[in-house]
């Protein structure tokens, strides 16, 4: 098998436009036995079974088992099931984000009944539990409505309500993002990182939503936007994702629940980014709704700075 090699997004000096370099393997999952009958670690889907207990092991390959069934239940709905309905805080579902919902849910229960759930469709069970997947059936559902690409399903596990597993699929791009805790980040099972910027003023910041946030945090996110080079609105999960493979900066969110950031945590990380609240604080099932993605530590001081 050929060496694993990063895809990086990368802005030329000359004109500032993004560039892209993929390198794809061959063959997504491996197993060979070389001369002298060593055999090496198998490769489920980007996840190394021997460098972390055997048990994240199962969860990676879980955790895609059931984004294919989401990305199968999206996609047959694809133009037939997208009439949105609104819910009590006035934002839109479509019978797609339940039935997607009440197919993981399901599939959780099967594998692994100790274990809790937080959806936003239906709520939670057994968070109490040592182990809890957090999804996010359709984290984007008004571009979902409009046919737009930029949405996805988040599917996170978190163990003691820190966030140790988190996958981003783009089920219209075919995109998707792995994170698992010690491990390096992949974007389609190729590692990524994030890109090296410090400045401010060099960024390239994303933002969902700009009318989620209240005034005073509103004045805050437009003071950070004033002094960074580029902006754009409307990425959801997505531009979380391309803080993680070099191609955004900064992405900035409010308004959110669990179910909409636990995943985006082992991404960022796992790629070399940064991701917490506004104070600077670890995202765990208990945050606020604040949440702040950088490519770099120092590129992520400088935005706190401006945040307080």
């Amino acid at each position: 098998m050929p060496p694993m090699q990063f895809l990086r997004a990368r802005r030329s000096p000359a004109d500032n436009r993004l560039s892209i370099g993929i390198a794809i393997p061959t063959c997504r999952r491996w197993t060979c036995s070389p001369a002298g009958g060593t055999v090496p670690p198998t490769t489920i889907k980007g996840v190394q079974n021997s460098m972390f207990d055997p048990p994240l092991g199962e969860f990676a390959s879980f955790a895609h088992d059931i984004a294919d069934l989401a990305r199968q239940t999206i996609s047959s709905a694809a133009g037939v099931r997208r009439e949105p309905i609104a819910k009590s805080d006035a934002s839109p579902v479509t019978e797609t984000d339940r039935a997607v919902e009440k197919c993981l849910r399901e599939r959780i229960a099967d594998h692994f009944p100790d274990h809790g759930v937080l959806g936003e469709e239906f709520g939670a069970e057994g968070l109490g539990n040592e182990f809890v997947w957090v999804i996010d059936p359709i984290d984007g559902t008004k571009a979902f409505v409009a046919g737009l690409p930029v949405y996805g399903t988040l599917i996170s596990l978190t163990r003691g309500g820190t966030p140790i597993l988190g996958l981003i699929d783009n089920p219209m791009t075919g995109d998707r993002w792995l994170g698992v805790s010690g491990q390096p980040t992949t974007l389609n099972n190729v590692p990524i990182r994030t890109a090296s910027t410090t400045a401010l003023a060099t960024a390239f910041i994303a933002n969902g939503n700009p009318d989620a946030f209240s005034p005073a945090d509103k004045s805050r996110v437009e003071s950070l936007r004033r002094i960074t080079r580029w902006c754009v609105y409307g990425g959801s999960c997505i531009a979380y994702g391309r803080v993680a493979d070099g191609s955004v900066d900064i992405s900035i969110d409010g308004g959110l629940d669990p179910y909409d950031y636990c995943a985006l945590v082992p991404v960022i990380t796992g790629a070399g980014g940064c991701i917490t609240d506004w104070q600077g604080r670890p995202l765990t099932l208990n945050s606020g709704g604040l949440c702040v993605a950088t490519a770099t530590d120092l590129l992520h001081r400088h935005v706190l700075e401006i945040l307080a």
